[in-house]
């Protein structure tokens, strides 16, 4: 069994806050996934989020923005799939 790297560990697309642990960057995504992180584009590290929410529950978040870009190159999960993590579907 893997082990929980991430808050959430469900099998959908979550929200997630990441900071990253060698500059402090931080950022948002809801394109996060249980047990992958996305790499900091300013120290190129792989950071895990350290909060994430269901997108159901964005607790006063607009998920809504579709057109928003997802840095494709650096996400764990879509580097994995190797296509863009949005265009997955684990139904």
């Amino acid at each position: 069994m893997a082990s929980k790297k991430t808050p959430y560990q469900g099998k959908g697309r979550c929200f997630g806050e990441y900071r990253c642990s060698k500059c402090n960057r931080r950022w948002m995504s809801a394109s996060s996934w249980a047990n992958k992180g996305q790499e900091c584009q300013t120290c190129r590290i792989n950071v895990y989020p350290h909060k994430q929410e269901p997108l159901e529950k964005p607790d006063g978040l607009d998920v809504g923005k579709t057109n928003a870009t997802h840095p494709a190159d650096k996400c764990e999960k879509c580097k994995e799939l190797g296509y863009n993590c949005r265009r997955y579907s684990w139904r």
